[in-house]
């Protein structure tokens, strides 16, 4: 048997990983309804608080739609897409080989994961989004800490895909079975 000299395929177990996931989301998701509880006292029923004039303000604002304000008073539907690409993301978390160079990948995805349950636990809770971060120069949408996360998170998993893994490190991805595979 040959030895691998690269670290990253060094094995990591997968219940230490597991944990870690799970601790990285609850973390997040309490920190992130910590600040929506912040925005909902403090903010709420007053005029922006301004951080940096004319660039960043603090001000509240009910989401009752999805991303950017679409799909207005449509709770149910948002919330079901929402627990799709959940389901998807912990499929995807679970099926992860336990090797070390993906370990970013568990990180990331536990952020993603993180972002949307935030998200989804308001729209269950109040019917609508808590956001308050307002970036006035250009006039961008409001959006929460949750929303960082997902945006943040999934550029990260869009680089590592894109430049770090090659094609042979995501064949755990393929529904085919292996012995398919070796015959070709």
């Amino acid at each position: 048997m040959r030895r691998e000299k690269n670290s990253d395929n060094k094995k990591v177990s997968r219940g230490i990983m597991l944990f870690v996931d799970v601790l990285i989301i609850a973390l997040l998701l309490g920190l992130d309804q910590y600040t929506k509880y912040l925005a909902s006292t403090r903010l709420k029923g007053n005029p922006p608080w301004v951080l940096i004039d004319g660039v960043l303000e603090l001000q509240y604002l009910e989401n009752r739609g999805s991303a950017f304000g679409m799909l207005q008073n449509q709770k149910f539907f948002i919330l079901f897409v929402g627990v799709i690409f959940l389901a998807v993301i912990l499929f995807f978390l679970f099926k992860l080989p336990e090797k070390k160079k993906f370990v970013k990948v568990h990180v990331l995805l536990s952020v993603v994961i993180a972002g949307g349950a935030g998200n989804m636990l308001d729209r269950f809770r109040f019917d609508f989004v808590v956001d308050f971060i307002s970036f006035v120069l250009i006039n961008y949408p409001i959006f929460n800490v949750a929303d960082i996360y997902i945006v943040l998170a999934t550029i990260g998993l869009f680089a590592l895909f894109m430049f770090v893994f090659q094609e042979k490190d995501l064949e755990f991805l393929s529904f085919k079975q292996n012995r398919y595979r070796e015959m070709k």
